[in-house]
C-alpha cells in the first residue's frame, strides 16, 4: 500500500468525486437505518424491539449484520440478504445451466443480463423476508407478553411490507453505485459500514464494564490499586492480544499470493518485433476475498430464520423442528458450551464447512482457469515448462486447488476461532457473550477493508500515472 500515492491522488478531481459519492452513500444508508417501518407508534415499537433483541442471541446477531437496523426496525432491516441469496441462486444456476454459462462468457453484456435477473429474483425474496420479519416480531411479542403491540391492519401490513421491500431494493441499488465507483465491492462495503456503525456501542459497553469497580479494583503487586474491574481488565486484555494475533494472521493470509511467470513468444511483423518479454500472473491464496464468509453467514441464518417463522405459527406439530433449527443454526451462547450436549458444535462445524465450500465455489467463478489458459494461448503467452492450451489449464487448476485448500481451511479456522475462545471462557466461568459475533464482524471488516484499500491504491496509481512521466 503506497500511502504517498493515495494522498497525492486526493488532489485529483475524479478521485475526490468518487470518494465523496461513496461517503455520501454511507451517510444515506445510516440515515435510512434510522427510519422506522410504519407499523406502530415509534416509542412503542422501539420498546418492543429492545425486548426481542435482549431475549435472543439470534436477535443480536441480526442486529449486528443489519448495522443496528433491527434495533430501529428500520426500512432497511432486510438489508442485503435478498440480493446475497439471489446471487447464490444465480451463480449456482450459471454453473448448472449451459446456456447461462455461455451467456456469462459473452462478456459484459451477458453478465449485465445475469445481474438483471439476479435483481428480479431478489425482489420476491425481499417481499417474503419482509412479511416473515413482521410476522416473527408480532408472534414473538405475543408469546413474551412483556410489551404490548397493537394488531396491524391490512393496510398497515401492505405499507410496512412495501416500505421494507423498497428499503432492500434501495440498499441493493446503493451497493451497485458503490461498486461502479471502483472503490470496492458494494455489497461488502454496505455490510462493512453496518458493522462499523456498531463499534461505538461496543466500545461503550467494554468501557463501562472495565470501569465498573463494584466488585473490587485491580491490585498491582499489592502496592497500589487501579480503578478498573479485575476480571473485565484481564478478559479485555486477553481478547485484545488474541484479536491482534488473528488480525496479523488474517492480513498475511489475505495478502499471500503465488507469482507465476508468463513468457511471451517473440513475433516479427514487417520491420517490427513483438513479444519476447516476461510478465507475471499473481494468484492470491484467497482469491474469493470476504464473499465466502458473507455467503456462509447469510446461508446459516436461513435455517434459524425458518425456525423462527415456524415457531411463530404456534403449530404444535412442528414445535420440535422449529426449536431444533433455532438451537442448531444460531451462534451458540457461551453457556451452551458448558453442557454435555453436542448441539452447540453444530453451528461452528457448519460455519467452517460452508466457508470452505463457498471459497472453492466463488474462486471457480473469479479465477476461471479455462478462460485464462485460452487468453494466454491467444496472446502467445505460456508458462515455462508447461505447454499452452489444455496443459496450461490443468497446471493452473491443480495449482489453484492446492492454494484454495490451504487458504479455505485457514480462513475457516480463523472464522471459528471465536467459538473456541467462547468455549475456553465458558470453562473458566467467564461470560464472553457475543464474542463469536464480534469475530465474524472482525473477519468481514478486515477483509473488506484490505480489498477496498487495494482498489483505492490501484485507482490512485491510475490517476497519478502522469506524475511519473
Amino acid at each position: 500500500m503506497n500511502w504517498k500515492t493515495v494522498f497525492r491522488s486526493l488532489k485529483n478531481k475524479d478521485m475526490q468525486k468518487r470518494l465523496i459519492i461513496v461517503i455520501g452513500i454511507f451517510v444515506a444508508y445510516r440515515l435510512l437505518a434510522h427510519i422506522p417501518v410504519p407499523l406502530a407508534e415509534p416509542t412503542q415499537l422501539k420498546a418492543v424491539i429492545n425486548s426481542v433483541i435482549g431475549g435472543s442471541n439470534f436477535g443480536g446477531f441480526l442486529n449486528l449484520l443489519s448495522g443496528g437496523a433491527l434495533a430501529q426496525f428500520s426500512i432497511v432491516l432486510v438489508g442485503m440478504s435478498p440480493f446475497i441469496t439471489a446471487s447464490i441462486i444465480s451463480q449456482l444456476l450459471t454453473k448448472a445451466i449451459p446456456k447461462l454459462e455461455e451467456l456469462h462468457k459473452d462478456g459484459e453484456s451477458g453478465r449485465r443480463k445475469i445481474n438483471q435477473w439476479t435483481r428480479m429474483i431478489a425482489l420476491p425474496l425481499a417481499v417474503i423476508q419482509s412479511i416473515a420479519f413482521i410476522y416473527i416480531l408480532r408472534q414473538t411479542v405475543l408469546a413474551g407478553n412483556s410489551v404490548g403491540l397493537s394488531a396491524p391492519t391490512p393496510i398497515e401490513w401492505i405499507v410496512a411490507v412495501t416500505a421494507m421491500t423498497a428499503g432492500a431494493m434501495l440498499l441493493m441499488w446503493l451497493g451497485e453505485l458503490i461498486t461502479e465507483q471502483g472503490i470496492g465491492n458494494g455489497i461488502s462495503l454496505v455490510i462493512f459500514a453496518g458493522i462499523i456503525s456498531q463499534l461505538p456501542t461496543t466500545l461503550s459497553t467494554i468501557i463501562n464494564s472495565l470501569f465498573d469497580t463494584s466488585k473490587g479494583t485491580l491490585s498491582v503487586f499489592g502496592w497500589f490499586h487501579i480503578p478498573v474491574n479485575p476480571l473485565s481488565f484481564w478478559v479485555t486484555l486477553g481478547v485484545c492480544v488474541v484479536s491482534l494475533g488473528v488480525l496479523y494472521a488474517l492480513v498475511k493470509i489475505n495478502e499471500a499470493q503465488r507469482i507465476i511467470t508468463i513468457n511471451y513468444a517473440k513475433r516479427v511483423q514487417g520491420n517490427s518485433s513483438y513479444g519476447g518479454v516476461k510478465s507475471i500472473l499473481p494468484v492470491k491464496l484467497i482469491a474469493a476475498g470476504v464473499i465466502p464468509v458473507i455467503f456462509a453467514v447469510a446461508f446459516l441464518s436461513l435455517p434459524a430464520f425458518l425456525g423462527q417463522v415456524i415457531k411463530a405459527t404456534h403449530n404444535t406439530a412442528y414445535t420440535q423442528l422449529a426449536t431444533n433449527l433455532i438451537t442448531w443454526f444460531q451462534a451458540p451462547q457461551p453457556g451452551a458450551f458448558t453442557g454435555s450436549t453436542m448441539s452447540a458444535l453444530i453451528y461452528p462445524i457448519c460455519y467452517f464447512v460452508l466457508v470452505i465450500l463457498f471459497t472453492y465455489f466463488y474462486t471457480g467463478i473469479v479465477f476461471n482457469t479455462t478462460e485464462i489458459a485460452e487468453n494466454l494461448q491467444k496472446q502467445g503467452g505460456f508458462i515455462e515448462g508447461v505447454r499452452p492450451g489444455i496443459q496450461t489449464e490443468k497446471y493452473l487448476r491443480t495449482m489453484m486447488s492446492r492454494l484454495v485448500l490451504f487458504g479455505s481451511i485457514a480462513l475457516g479456522v480463523i472464522a471459528i476461532m471465536p467459538f473456541g475462545a467462547e468455549y475456553v471462557f465458558a470453562q473458566l466461568g467467564i461470560n464472553a457473550s457475543n464474542l463469536a459475533i464480534g469475530g465474524t464482524g472482525l473477519l468481514i471488516v478486515v477483509q473488506v477493508g484490505l480489498d477496498s484499500l487495494r482498489q483505492i491504491n490501484s485507482r490512485a496509481l491510475m490517476v497519478t500515472y502522469d506524475d511519473y512521466e
